[in-house]
């Protein structure tokens, strides 16, 4: 959940976890239930990520950077099209013929923004923001995982202050759903 470091070294460390649990799922057999539980896995993984740089990543790319509101607004559109296609693999079962084209889908969705992220915006923000506030983004962000939501919202605010104020009570219904449910384990 937590990994420690500056926000760049947080998030890409969340990155390299996603990228795993994506091979993994291309090695399990198709329509199986480790598929669906990968799936299950990524969404929460790629959730918590999300929310957690829309609550404090992007708002300090747009104080910081210049042309930040352009950025942070087109980061944040790549989280919306994910977000959707992670609520339409929620009515999915890994023995739909829509499931690994969705996942497929996915996956070059978020290869893309990470590609972006890791090497347009972090470069950025490396090169122009002081080193103690990107170590102070870091522990912002790494608190905000651990209450963010487990499941995707697409119809939830993805700025502030409305995301910050919303995100934490999701996150809990998400959690006690997951743990009623199983999921996640």
């Amino acid at each position: 959940m937590g990994h420690g470091g500056d926000v760049i070294a947080e998030l890409t460390t969340d990155h390299r976890e996603v990228d795993d649990l994506f091979k993994q799922f291309e090695d399990a057999p198709p329509g199986s239930e480790d598929r669906r539980r990968l799936v299950d896995a990524l969404t929460i993984e790629l959730v918590r990520h999300s929310v957690a740089e829309e609550e404090y990543l992007y708002p300090a790319v747009r104080e910081h950077l210049e042309e930040g509101d352009a950025l942070a607004d087109k980061e944040l559109a790549d989280h919306a099209r994910v977000e959707q296609l992670l609520d339409d693999l929620q009515q999915r079962e890994a023995d739909d013929l829509d499931f690994d084209r969705l996942v497929l889908k996915l996956r070059t969705e978020v290869t893309a923004h990470v590609d972006d992220e890791e090497n347009h915006l972090f470069t950025q923000l490396r090169n122009h923001v002081h080193p103690y506030v990107l170590e102070e983004l870091g522990n912002k962000i790494r608190q905000a995982k651990k209450s963010a939501p487990t499941r995707p919202h697409p119809g939830a605010p993805s700025t502030p202050p409305a995301n910050k104020l919303l995100a934490p009570g999701l996150g809990m219904v998400d959690r006690v759903r997951d743990y009623v449910s199983g999921r996640g384990k």
